[in-house]
């Protein structure tokens, strides 16, 4: 059964999904496969925006910070990869929302060159969301 203490195991399986779609739909619009490159990046905005609607309400109805137990080299690793991840995952939703609707309207030309942008920090806060929850949950568990 789903419970709030679930939800970060969620979010990462939803970071996971959005970047295995974010990959699969670089490549088939790369092979000109653009019915199926709109279909991986569609399914690709959802994940992204269940992700985000499931850490918010984990956030606000939990309100807990898990602390980094890992020592040594790997917390300013962790550390970087969090604050990078941060600071670029305010950008995506953006990003996503401008390059989606670009080619809605039918701004290839406009939305290729806002894709160039978008996708690789769109990929890197999906994978290291997925690197931050497996550091922090199973790499290097807390007691708490």
């Amino acid at each position: 059964m789903l419970s709030l203490e679930n939800l970060p195991t969620l979010n990462a399986v939803f970071n996971l999904c959005a970047t295995l779609c974010l990959i699969g739909g670089r490549f088939a619009i790369a092979r000109r496969r653009v019915e199926s490159h709109r279909v991986l990046m569609g399914a690709a905005v959802v994940f992204s925006a269940l992700f985000l609607v499931s850490y918010l309400v984990y956030h606000f109805s939990t309100h807990v910070v898990t602390p980094f137990a890992g020592q040594g080299i790997w917390r300013p690793i962790y550390y970087s990869l969090l604050i990078s991840h941060s600071l670029l995952a305010a950008a995506v939703p953006v990003l996503v929302v401008l390059t989606l609707w670009r080619a809605l309207r039918k701004r290839f030309q406009q939305h290729r060159a806002l894709a160039r942008w978008t996708f690789p920090v769109w990929l890197y806060v999906s994978v290291t969301g997925v690197l931050v929850y497996l550091m922090l949950y199973h790499l290097f568990p807390g007691t708490a």
